[in-house]
């Protein structure tokens, strides 16, 4: 992808992995190459270092508006109601991450656009899903209606590639942990929220059970693997649905044992709720195999290096001077 010659829409900027996502494109293409867009202007940088509009993807007019004005080559679809967040609200949730999905495929397929990135999630599988090492062909039976909403955008993906040739690409995403930006309703959450209570308070009640395990991935790793996959040559992608990837899967005892390692005085306790439900639902760990043969997909941080980093960053910000 030669630097200055794409011109890319990021649509949910201001989410957990969007904030990431468009720094990251950003330092490749060049800021003004970027247009970052969410339902509101953010609190963070993505509005002062390059082009922010404000977009409700439900809104086709504006984006079709948005994609003719900027030129744009590239789509990254982030924009969705996560699946905590999403049983409270299911019709909502449907509506934004299947119709706000055929918004973009349609104005993809009009609009000269030549990649679309989309998310999905490791949410599409269901209890009747293998939990270890599970396949990217298998039985998917979601019970979360983000879920539901996503395998229906797998289907939708694949259909527009078949049907009219829109190069979309999609990644089932793990669990994503990050320490820039807040959680956004995941199920998954807590591991994100726990290094931030770790530092802030040195507590955190947990709402999952201590031994669930769940499937995650590093931030770093997450971008790296979505520019990876959009950089692959076309015919090496194999899977137009999503594509399977994995990292590291870890239960809220083993990640608080990690912490402990930096900080001792950590304590942890237990109080599972709705979501671990949700949890028990879906897969322990990921067999990615096949992203790894058509792209080379490789995460380069475990457990430990993540913790570590993390917690050094964090400490940073509060405060300073320390680090």
């Amino acid at each position: 992808m030669g630097t200055g010659t794409e011109k890319i829409l990021v649509i949910g900027a201001n989410g957990q992995l969007g904030t990431e996502l468009t720094e990251a494109l950003r330092r490749t293409n060049g800021s003004h190459n970027v247009v970052a867009s969410d339902l509101q202007l953010p609190t963070h940088a993505a509005g002062e270092e390059g082009p922010f509009e404000v977009l409700n993807v439900l809104d086709s007019g504006k984006l079709g508006e948005l994609l003719s004005r900027y030129k744009i080559t590239q789509i990254y679809h982030l924009a969705a109601l996560l699946s905590a967040t999403g049983e409270k609200k299911p019709k909502l949730a449907w509506d934004l991450n299947v119709n706000g999905l055929l918004n973009v495929l349609d104005a993809a397929r009009e609009g000269g656009v030549r990649k679309v990135f989309w998310p999905s999630t490791i949410a599409v599988f269901g209890p009747n899903t293998p939990r270890q090492h599970t396949p990217q062909h298998t039985i998917m039976d979601p019970t979360t209606i983000y879920g539901i909403s996503k395998l229906a955008g797998e289907r939708w993906c694949e259909y527009y590639f078949t049907k009219y040739g829109v190069d979309v690409r999609g990644l089932r995403y793990p669990g994503l942990i990050s320490y820039k930006q807040p959680p956004g309703g995941g199920t998954t959450d807590y591991a994100v929220d726990i290094y931030q209570q770790a530092v802030e308070t040195g507590s955190y009640q947990c709402y999952l059970s201590e031994n669930t395990y769940l499937p995650m991935m590093y931030m770093p790793d997450a971008v790296q693997a979505a520019l990876q996959l959009m950089e692959a040559d076309a015919g090496k992608i194999t899977i137009r649905s999503s594509y399977n990837i994995g990292a590291i899967s870890f239960s809220p005892e083993e990640v608080a044992s990690e912490i402990k390692k930096h900080l001792p005085e950590f304590r942890i306790g237990y109080q599972p709720d709705f979501r671990q439900q949700i949890a028990d639902s879906w897969p322990q760990s990921i067999d990615d195999s096949v992203a790894r043969r058509d792209w080379g997909w490789q995460p380069q941080y475990d457990l430990p290096s993540m913790t570590k980093d993390i917690l050094t960053n964090l400490k940073r910000k509060k405060n300073p001077a320390l680090v």
